[in-house]
């Protein structure tokens, strides 16, 4: 079988997250072809990549959104759209429903000959102008014109990008990757499927709430847009996945039919046992298992040490992940753990977790956004008890659910550092807690989330959309 898994700002050239669950996947079926179709932000990434590519992967496809620059075509060529084709580029940009299919064929009929003539087009201008008109005449056209242009122009290459051929397309997300599914599902007349890790729409909206560089009036605007996107891969996917019910619930509310959804939780290998950690000590150490980005709130983190240390002054932090992502984040956590005169934390960078855990007592994740993050099913697998913020399915891994209740550690909420060092004090001053708490966690991974239970549940769906898929046809 050859699978196409469809990535967006992931893999191959971020380490950690989804590009490991990507990279578990491909791993674990050696027996299938698959093919990357990578939708990258910058062009600067080309070919570089984070992972050794399994021999399974037979090609990697690579689209990035910034490839295009305005000023390589000419203005005002016309492209004489018809009267529905220029409302469908509009219904993108006015919230209104967006019919993709006439999306798709526009863009398949061979009359768009490259993206930067299409969207320098006088087609373009007019769709925008009118838009204007209608929405936003009390603002400044030229600046409401290179917006809206900014928008389409990344969502048209993918559009005139469509991914190889294969016998099964796989995006793990929505939003350009959901279209790019789409679009595959439409035009090469095979089953698409989509597994959501966190809800793509609204860790955009949340972004862009919070974003200082798009202006007030401009923020529906763009969330809107995203909006829009998901609604075309909830529309041509079948099945849609979650990792857990809380996010299956909302894909419902936000317009996915709840008969195509199904939830497949994550999945580690569960060592033959958990290391012996010694109980009896004061030198503890804990742990994260993190990328150095904003979303995982590192300096949330380094506070909650802080207040750590004043009670257990031979405490260490091991902050074990790549920093790489974004430079300037990771030399801001150096220089809030100098100015907190925090010695005893140590940056790993990017290492073999597993070399490490053993000397770890207490794990601590201080994220703003998850889904399920696979971080915490490596520390559980171990046997280490874990401090979370209240987000993804964390509380529902922590907590477990139905009869299964017992804690493996403590779930606290988004930035409160204070809580975060009371939870991670009172483990520390109870071995018999840790120990309660560890043997917990591993249980629960034991009982749901192993690797061969994540990996089974995926074979099983892939054969099931392509003999269903065939059926369905004859």
């Amino acid at each position: 079988m050859k699978i196409c898994l469809i990535a967006e700002g992931s893999y191959p050239y971020i380490l950690g997250g989804v590009s490991s669950w990507i990279q578990q996947i491909v791993t674990s079926m050696p027996q299938h072809e698959f093919i990357i179709y990578s939708i990258g932000a910058k062009v600067e990434q080309k070919s570089r990549y984070a992972y050794q590519l399994p021999e399974n992967i037979s090609k990697v496809e690579e689209v990035f959104l910034d490839e295009f620059k305005a000023g390589e075509s000419t203005f005002g060529k016309s492209y004489g759209l018809t009267e529905e084709e220029k409302a469908v580029i509009k219904s993108l940009l006015d919230e209104t429903d967006t019919d993709w299919i006439l999306i798709f064929s526009l863009f398949s009929s061979g009359r768009i000959d490259k993206v930067t003539g299409f969207i320098m087009s006088r087609d373009i201008y007019e769709i925008i102008h009118e838009v204007c008109l209608e929405r936003y005449a009390h603002l400044p056209f030229t600046e409401m014109f290179w917006t809206m242009r900014s928008m389409l122009l990344p969502l048209f290459v993918v559009l005139m990008h469509p991914p190889p051929q294969a016998d099964v397309y796989h995006s793990v997300s929505t939003g350009y990757g959901g279209v790019a599914g789409s679009i595959a599902a439409f035009f090469r007349d095979k089953p698409y499927i989509l597994t959501e890790h966190g809800i793509y729409t609204r860790e955009r909206e949340e972004e862009i709430i919070k974003a200082s560089w798009i202006k007030g009036y401009l923020k529906d605007l763009w969330i809107q847009y995203f909006y829009s996107m998901s609604a075309a891969a909830y529309t041509f996917a079948d099945p849609v996945v979650s990792l857990f019910e809380k996010n299956r619930q909302i894909q419902i509310a936000l317009g996915c039919k709840e008969a195509k959804t199904q939830i497949i939780s994550n999945g580690v290998q569960l060592p033959d046992a958990a290391p012996k950690h010694h109980m009896d000590k004061t030198d503890f150490t804990i742990g994260a298992i993190v990328r150095l980005v904003p979303i995982k709130d590192i300096k949330t983190m380094i506070q909650s040490f802080a207040l750590v240390k004043q009670k257990h002054p031979r405490a260490k932090f091991l902050i074990m992940g790549p920093v790489e992502e974004d430079e300037g984040y990771y030399h801001e956590c150096l220089q809030l753990a100098d100015a907190l005169e925090l010695a005893d934390i140590e940056f790993t960078g990017a290492v073999k977790i597993q070399d490490y855990l053993s000397e770890v007592d207490v794990l601590v994740l201080s994220s703003i956004s998850e889904g399920q993050p696979l971080a915490i099913l490596e520390g559980l697998a171990m046997g280490i008890p874990y401090v979370t913020t209240d987000v993804g399915s964390c509380k529902e891994i922590i907590y477990g659910t139905g009869e299964d209740k017992e804690k493996a550690g403590f779930v606290v909420p988004v930035m409160h550092y204070v809580e975060l060092a009371n939870r991670i004090s009172e483990l520390c001053e109870s071995a018999q807690l840790r120990n309660q708490m560890g043997r917990a966690g591993r249980a629960r991974v034991q009982m749901k989330y192993t690797e061969t239970k994540f990996i089974n549940s995926y074979q099983q769906l892939y054969e099931n959309v392509v003999d269903q898929y065939g059926r369905s046809r004859f």
